[in-house]
């Protein structure tokens, strides 16, 4: 069953799948599109086909700058429109902490934070835009960003090759009713990883202890 569904997507058209996948991809690092489009579950499921050299470059390299684009356009509507967005009915729904802990981090790391911010879910939507907003000047932020999207995308491109790989050896091996087992184990377990990582990117960061004041003479 899984290594038919694998056979199928390497068996589409790759330069559809590819380009379906780094239009994901850029949808989620625009602002606002982050929260609809899912960008690296889609990366994963494509990434299952890259199964050859050429198919992974061909993979790695429109997924960088897909993604790459998108930031620039997530950090374009920051410089347009400012502090403002925070106050946007989008920002209030979905990701006011995940705008709060982004700009903090900007602002203790500068283009660091946005090479960081890559691997953050949420936060990685957001930060581009808080870039613009803070002021980061865009010579500083495109190598940062480029530089997240480029060892991002490669990361999960070999998760999902490595995942596909590892599904059909796994499936030689076991039983049909194994394999079922084994899917909803996959799929719970992905389940509580994301929802985990979703939580950690909106955890409050903890704050610094305030410096103790010298006592006053009597």
């Amino acid at each position: 069953m899984v290594t038919d569904l694998l056979e199928w997507l390497q068996s589409l058209p790759q330069p559809a799948l590819v380009g379906a996948t780094g239009l994901l991809v850029l949808l989620e690092c625009t602002i606002g599109l982050g929260f609809i489009a899912p960008g690296e579950s889609g990366l994963l499921i494509a990434a299952t086909t890259a199964n050859t050299v050429p198919r992974f470059l061909i993979l790695w390299a429109v997924v960088t700058v897909c993604a790459a684009v998108g930031d620039s356009i997530g950090y374009a509507i920051g410089r347009r429109f400012g502090p403002r967005l925070r106050d946007t009915k989008l920002i209030q729904r979905y990701g006011t902490d995940a705008w709060d802990k982004a700009t903090g981090i900007l602002q203790r790391r500068g283009a660091w934070a946005v090479f960081f911010a890559r691997f953050l879910p949420v936060v990685r939507t957001l930060t581009p835009a808080a870039a613009g907003t803070s002021g980061l000047p865009y010579r500083k932020f495109l190598p940062a960003a480029a530089s997240g999207a480029l060892c991002w995308s490669a990361l999960h491109i070999g998760i999902g090759a490595a995942l596909g790989e590892a599904a059909k050896r796994v499936e030689g091996m076991l039983s049909t009713g194994g394999m079922i087992v084994v899917g909803v184990l996959a799929v719970v377990g992905v389940f509580f990883l994301i929802r985990y990582k979703k939580k950690k990117a909106l955890a409050p960061a903890t704050p610094e202890p305030a410096e103790a004041q010298p006592a006053e003479d009597n």
